[in-house]
């Protein structure tokens, strides 16, 4: 079979869910997403190789774009050809954030891939698992507190699925503190305001995914923090209120930052991309349920 990147990207990448509104974009800002995104990719492979690679995920490249807005570090530009665009050259945007991220981005996918072994014993993640842990080793003796904190939130986070928690809060917690000590690159004056950022928008993709994964989690009988309160009236605004309770406090974090470099690239993502993934997965959900109902009448005709 032969080797698909992008398949094997959204098997073991973060979710995906913090990505820009592409339509209200000019190609100029987008290109520049792009080369953020391809600057990470390129981090991943010199110091992971392609191992690292394919954990790369546009929840990560938002990182990388907000701490580097912050930190306005020297950045490298180029124009590359690689694997995924061999006949034309593309933008490149790497720095000292594009590096710490790509580590950060291996360290989570490494637990992440653990968690899910532990819990539903995935074998092809534990494989994967395997591949990384040298490289987590190395990760765990660079980043010990971090790595700990993580750890610790994923194996809470466990502890909660495998109880069946019904407190929305409680796992999105897990996530939250997981990605706000990550979002903290550095132990500075902005660290705190960052862990907020970073807590809100960790909330905010738990359960985002939850509430995308909660029909299919529901014929396998996952556990879907969602599944306990999916009979209360109107769901879907149930779920969007709660949403938009996190991105809120993950916005007004944003504008209190010192961010100049980029900013309206980042209020693209925080205030319009992030909702294109939420109504995606509810007009899958309604499509699904209307195909059921009409499915439904015409058993009973």
């Amino acid at each position: 079979m032969l080797y698909d990147k992008r398949k094997w990207r959204y098997e073991f990448s973060m979710y995906g869910y913090i990505v820009v509104d592409q339509p209200e974009l000019k190609f100029r800002e987008f290109d520049k997403y792009r080369s953020y995104y391809c600057g990470l990719c390129d981090s991943l492979a010199e110091a992971h190789g392609l191992k690292g690679q394919i954990s790369l995920s546009y929840d990560m490249t938002f990182l990388v774009i907000l701490l580097t807005g912050l930190y306005e570090p020297e950045t490298i530009y180029s124009e590359e050809r690689c694997v995924t665009h061999p006949l034309r050259k593309h933008p490149v945007r790497r720095n000292v954030v594009s590096d710490y991220v790509a580590d950060m981005n291996v360290l989570l996918t490494y637990y992440k891939c653990m968690d899910d072994w532990y819990d539903e014993k995935k074998v092809l993640k534990r494989t994967y698992a395997g591949v990384l842990k040298k490289d987590i080793k190395k990760l765990e003796k660079k980043y010990p507190h971090k790595a700990e904190i993580i750890r610790k939130s994923l194996s809470k986070l466990s502890e909660y699925e495998k109880a069946q928690e019904t407190n929305i809060d409680k796992p999105a917690e897990q996530f939250g503190i997981l990605l706000g000590e990550v979002a903290a690159m550095k132990n500075d004056e902005w660290s705190d305001e960052l862990r907020v950022l970073g807590n809100n928008l960790g909330r905010f993709i738990y359960l985002l995914d939850a509430y995308d994964d909660l029909e299919k989690d529901e014929k396998k009988n996952n556990y879907n923090v969602f599944k306990y309160h999916n009979d209360v009236e109107d769901f879907d605004t149930f779920a969007e209120n709660i949403l938009k309770a996190y991105m809120a406090g993950c916005a007004r974090a944003f504008e209190r930052l010192p961010i100049l470099a980029n900013a309206e690239l980042l209020r693209n993502i925080i205030y319009s991309g992030v909702w294109t993934k939420f109504y995606a997965a509810r007009r899958k959900k309604n499509n699904t349920a209307g195909k059921q109902l009409e499915e439904h009448n015409d058993r009973s005709i």
